[in-house]
């Protein structure tokens, strides 16, 4: 299977068609059709490696201030146990826990709807570990490849450029900032360059990186990605753009 790293915006992206939205749509239709998805998203950043657990996983509108359509979205694909089992195994740590309260936030059923609008595959979500260091994340990348022999669909979905701060809400047309675009641009070099370790320590680019990843909740589901390619596979760039001016929509697929 391949790997992919999403960006997935503004979670009203879950309604709209636009260039963004298109293209994660094209992806699903060139996809082979997943076993199952094991999904790292932005949104389950916590102080511990968890699992969803729930042969129904909710869908999670974890966001304030949308439009009421969007909070009814429903997401309804099955979780997956023999997943979870084999995702702690590979992992091989003895603390991963199992989470029967958490299901699908907005990084993963906003893109998802999109890639599988029939919510038939079998998702579980992995938790960002909040307390670990970004070596950490691209080291249980590595330990995941072997999902992508066995049919499972290992996506990443964040924004590596992700600053709420001077994200231009609602005023049109947006300036995009300087940093965002070379530090976007710089990811993506660097992306295809194979050059996964200057990734890794990101913070060592400077003052963008500081503007661009101001907390590394967004950026760290890329080091999973590439931690889970294989090197000198076929790396693409299927999506792309800034939104308000300080989101990127840059999206990265091995193989």
């Amino acid at each position: 299977m391949p790997v992919l790293f999403l960006g997935h915006g503004n979670p009203m992206n879950a309604l709209r068609a636009n260039a963004w939205t298109q293209g994660w749509m094209a992806i699903g239709q060139q996809l082979p059709r997943p076993r199952a998805i094991l999904s790292i998203s932005a949104h389950w950043y916590l102080p511990a490696t968890a699992l969803t657990a729930i042969a129904m996983p909710p869908t999670i509108h974890d966001f304030g201030g949308f439009p009421r359509e969007l909070y009814e979205v429903q997401y309804p694909a099955p979780g997956d146990p023999m997943l979870v089992e084999r995702v702690r195994t590979l992992l091989g740590l003895t603390n991963v826990r199992t989470d029967i309260e958490w299901g699908l936030d907005h990084g993963t059923w906003s893109v998802l709807r999109h890639i599988f609008p029939a919510a038939d595959v079998p998702v579980v979500q992995l938790s960002i570990d909040a307390t670990q260091p970004p070596a950490f994340h691209y080291e249980l990348g590595s330990r995941l490849q072997p999902l992508r022999d066995e049919g499972i669909l290992l996506m990443g979905s964040g924004d590596v450029v992700h600053n709420l701060h001077t994200y231009t809400w609602g005023r049109q047309p947006a300036v995009v900032f300087d940093w965002a675009l070379r530090f976007e641009a710089t990811v993506r070099e660097l992306v295809l360059q194979g050059n996964h370790q200057v990734l890794v320590d990101y913070t060592s680019l400077g003052r963008d990186a500081e503007l661009s990843v101001p907390t590394p909740d967004h950026y760290l589901p890329l080091l999973y990605v590439l931690g889970a390619s294989v090197s000198g596979e076929p790396v693409a760039v299927p999506v792309e753009g800034m939104d308000g001016g300080s989101i990127s929509m840059l999206s990265v697929q091995f193989g």
